[in-house]
């Protein structure tokens, strides 16, 4: 089974004005198309290592009952305009292996974004029957869209 989704759109705007959003807290809210995040706090991402904190609502997904929580997002991975991963924690709640993140390319007519979402290292005894992946791939293209869709109104 693929533990791995990397899905792409071109998106007719700078890697910048794209990178500024993706790195932030809340163009993590703004983008989202699960209907999990609901709100954020902190500063955007300057570094592996930066952390903020994304309020949460579970229900909307409808499968698991855990309601409204707060994760940490740390950066693992960053390289301005080019490339941000996070994994995520909380209240005990450890990081358990999986992580998200979006790689930037230029292209002809703007900035080819691949959005990447990798659980093949969650071990197993977190993995109950039906849990993973968490986030289905029509969520991540819909993000996209929605990504490119906020790029544009902040023009």
């Amino acid at each position: 089974m693929n533990e791995r989704f990397e899905v792409q759109r071109t998106i007719p705007a700078d890697a910048a004005k794209i990178f500024e959003i993706v790195s932030s807290p809340r163009g993590h809210v703004a983008i989202d198309a699960s209907g999990m995040l609901q709100d954020a706090s902190g500063e955007p991402a300057h570094a592996v290592g930066d952390t903020f904190v994304i309020h949460m609502d579970r229900e909307a997904l409808g499968d698991l009952p855990m309601g409204k929580y707060d994760v940490t997002v740390t950066i693992t991975g960053f390289e301005r305009d080019r490339f941000i991963t996070w994994e995520v924690s909380g209240p005990n709640f450890p990081s358990i292996g999986h992580y998200y993140g979006y790689r930037l390319e230029p292209v002809d007519g703007g900035t080819l974004v691949t959005s990447l979402y990798d659980w093949s290292q969650v071990d197993e005894k977190w993995k109950p029957d039906g849990t993973w992946p968490i986030i289905p791939e029509s969520a991540l293209k819909a993000t996209l869209g929605i990504l490119e869709r906020t790029v544009r109104s902040a023009s």
